[in-house]
């Protein structure tokens, strides 16, 4: 569409100079240059900046270069199109919910830059750079909403076979991060059980109970399965204090005790609110849509399109 614009007003900047030369320009040289208005109008519209903090400083990436950086870190490119489009979707939508204000951490978004995504790719970097690319171009623009506003796209590696509410391990509630099924991750994932152990003495010091620890009564868990809360010796923990403080992959896990060893049990890799990547791939490789997918891990959204808001 951009290439006809451009095409007629080059047509028109010739016909409007020929009818100027003639004498009769009046009225169609107005014609001309309102084209020529109009296509400056349509080209910028079709830019939305970003602003990144990085390193201490701030640079501004086009939004669609910007995502590039995104995708090509957050997820990997040999995945299914139609998975990496619906995270091309979810990293669009989600810098937009931020003002397009971010910075290239996991608080954030892991942004790398040409470079450093040839440093992670080597060989594989035309191959993956295409593949990133045809995902971002193809949902250029599309965001997801509710009530007309950008909705915090939250995504995460692989949960324990369902999401989680945003309030179980966040502090809102919010409409469209609602816990829904995920029986794709376990298929997908080959990281997808892990285990952490640890002896009484290192498990009462890491949670600064300065002994040994004795009882570790059974996890009260939400209904997607995370754990909400252990109690350990009389103190309640919340299960994301748990695997932060222990660094295990998730707040899906089980506690076995033999002796003076406690194992953790742990499923899925990330706070399991949102849209789940490995997920993301097994609907894919079942011929979901990228849209099917977001609709799925996203309760109630719709799309827009932030060059036409």
């Amino acid at each position: 569409m951009r290439v006809e614009w451009k095409a007629a007003a080059a047509l028109a900047l010739v016909i409007g100079c020929l009818f100027l030369w003639l004498g009769a320009g009046g009225e169609f040289a107005a014609c001309v240059s309102e084209i020529l208005v109009r296509e400056t109008e349509d080209e910028t519209a079709d830019v939305q900046m970003v602003t990144l903090e990085r390193d201490g400083e701030r640079m501004e990436i086009e939004l669609e270069e910007y995502l590039k950086g995104v995708v090509g870190s957050e997820m990997t490119p040999s995945y299914e199109m139609e998975a990496l489009k619906a995270q091309a979707v979810a990293a669009r939508t989600f810098v937009a919910s931020r003002n397009y204000r971010v910075d290239d951490s996991t608080s954030s978004q892991v942004y790398l830059d040409d470079s450093q995504l040839r440093a992670a790719w080597k060989e594989d970097y035309e191959e993956s750079q295409q593949r990133v690319a045809t995902a971002v171009d193809a949902t250029r623009g599309e965001i997801m909403v509710v009530d007309g506003e950008p909705i915090t796209a939250f995504f995460f590696a692989s949960s324990g076979g369902k999401t989680a509410n945003s309030e179980d391990y966040y502090s809102g509630e919010l409409s469209y991060l609602r816990s829904v099924e995920s029986p794709w991750d376990a298929e997908v994932d080959s990281d997808y059980v892990t285990q952490f152990q640890c002896s009484r003495e290192e498990l009462g010091n890491a949670l600064g109970l300065n002994a040994p620890i004795s009882v570790i009564e059974d996890p009260v868990r939400y209904d997607s399965g995370y754990v909400q809360s252990v109690t350990i010796d009389g103190v309640s923990f919340s299960g994301r204090e748990i695997r932060e403080t222990l660094q295990l992959k998730s707040s899906c896990f089980t506690i076995a005790v033999d002796g003076d060893t406690i194992t953790f049990t742990v499923k899925g890799f990330g706070h399991g609110v949102g849209m789940s990547q490995e997920g993301a791939q097994g609907m894919a490789l079942e011929g979901y849509g990228y849209e099917e997918i977001l609709q799925h891990y996203y309760t109630g959204i719709q799309f827009a399109d932030v060059y036409n808001s």
